[in-house]
């Protein structure tokens, strides 16, 4: 006689996370290096939870390099070295007992490129990150869990009746959107957006600009971005990195948005708002 087939076990996802309580993230005295270059010079910086942090300044000045310490990325470039502390609501990212996979699903990226798997469905693009973090989820779940991030990331009304079609199809600024509902799926405390518009359309900037307003209650973001406008319509406080000849990047200035634009302490922080260099 055959034994009963046992129902699949699952793990019922967590409760969407309050506005409250996305995470703070600190860098502390932070400093990087490819071989024997040095990129960053000890740099320190307090991302406040529930905030939008902007990254600002010229190419090469190593802003997109902090952006990748931030969720351990760094450490997997050959020849890559880093020192000083990353804090995520006071404990170090860095430490030994904390896995890498742990520190991604708490953090996530997303790219400047779109990257979507092309040939996998809209559904399956959402809940991809859930076997990569090794959370199980039945069927119910996920389907709640698709139709709740691609609400979060604007894109719901646009891809509902096409879920089942490849997340290649889809546009370049919903590609983008379904990147970041991608992301959301395994509940981040923080999301870090490197350029995340530079690729795309006015129409397509403005949506994902509006997405980021409306996910920054749930969720701390910081955003690596060379168009000053951009910083100015979704950021609560800046950060002006530069590097010159010979000297690593570090931060010259930050604060709150509005006090970067309208009234720079650094004469070189005026210059690069004001467009005169970068």
């Amino acid at each position: 006689m055959t034994a009963p087939a046992q129902p699949e076990q699952t793990l019922i996802l967590p409760a969407p996370r309050p506005a409250a309580r996305p995470g703070g993230l600190e860098a502390r005295e932070v400093s990087a290096w490819f071989g024997r270059h040095q990129v960053l010079d000890r740099v320190s910086l307090a991302m406040p939870a529930g905030r939008v942090t902007a990254l600002i300044g010229p190419s090469g000045c190593g802003k997109s390099t902090f952006l990748r310490i931030l969720n351990r990325m760094h450490e997997l470039v050959p020849d890559a070295a880093l020192a000083g502390e990353v804090l995520l609501d006071g404990a170090d990212i860095y430490r030994p007992d904390l896995r890498l996979t742990d520190a991604r699903r708490r953090i996530g990226m997303v790219f400047q490129k779109p990257n979507p798997f092309p040939a996998m469905s809209v559904y399956d693009n959402v809940v991809a990150g859930l076997k990569l973090t090794g959370i199980r989820a039945g069927r119910a779940e996920r389907d709640h869990l698709v139709q709740e991030c691609l609400t979060r990331a604007g894109l719901w009304a646009e891809v509902r009746d096409r879920l089942r079609q490849p997340g290649g199809a889809l546009s370049g600024g919903q590609q983008q959107r379904l990147c970041i509902a991608r992301s959301l799926a395994v509940r981040p405390e923080v999301l870090l957006m490197d350029e995340p518009c530079s690729a795309l359309d006015p129409g397509s900037t403005r949506r994902i600009e509006e997405t980021i307003r409306e996910l920054v209650h749930e969720v701390t973001i910081v955003i690596v971005t060379h168009n000053m406008q951009q910083a100015a319509r979704v950021s609560d406080q800046c950060a002006f990195f530069l590097a010159s000849q010979g000297v690593p990047g570090g931060i010259v200035e930050h604060g709150p948005t509005r006090a970067m634009f309208d009234a720079p302490r650094d004469p070189r922080t005026a210059d690069y708002v004001e467009g005169r260099f970068g």
